[in-house]
């Protein structure tokens, strides 16, 4: 059995987000190609949609842009009315990649291969 370590999502990843009217776009883009694998299995709208539970997105929808390793997610009415309609301090989710970047997750000790080069 592989032992394992737990990291935050920014060790395998950046990312980029914005808003789409009441929706917000979330962007993870691996670092390398097994970074990427590993998100395609791992990063589900499941886990997205638990970590942003407290936005109360109606939906999660997952996207994936293989060319760029990426995976983008639409949180639905994660904006509570969007840029100019909310009261929340982030009224187009820009600071919604970074809050997904600092989740913790589980992977291999020897994730050396998936990290960015030199950060491992």
């Amino acid at each position: 059995m592989s032992s394992r370590v737990i990291v935050p999502l920014s060790q395998i990843a950046h990312g980029r987000s914005g808003d789409k009217g009441n929706h917000a776009n979330v962007a993870v883009i691996a670092y390398t190609d097994a970074g990427f694998e590993w998100l395609r299995i791992h990063l589900t709208t499941e886990l997205v949609s638990r970590h942003f539970a407290s936005l109360h997105p109606t939906r999660v929808e997952r996207f994936e842009a293989v060319n760029v390793r990426g995976l983008n997610f639409l949180l639905y009415d994660a904006l509570a009315g969007g840029a100019s309609r909310s009261l929340r301090s982030d009224t187009q989710g820009k600071s919604y990649a970074l809050a997904l970047l600092r989740m913790p997750i589980e992977v291999p000790a020897d994730f050396a291969g998936m990290a960015r080069p030199g950060s491992a």
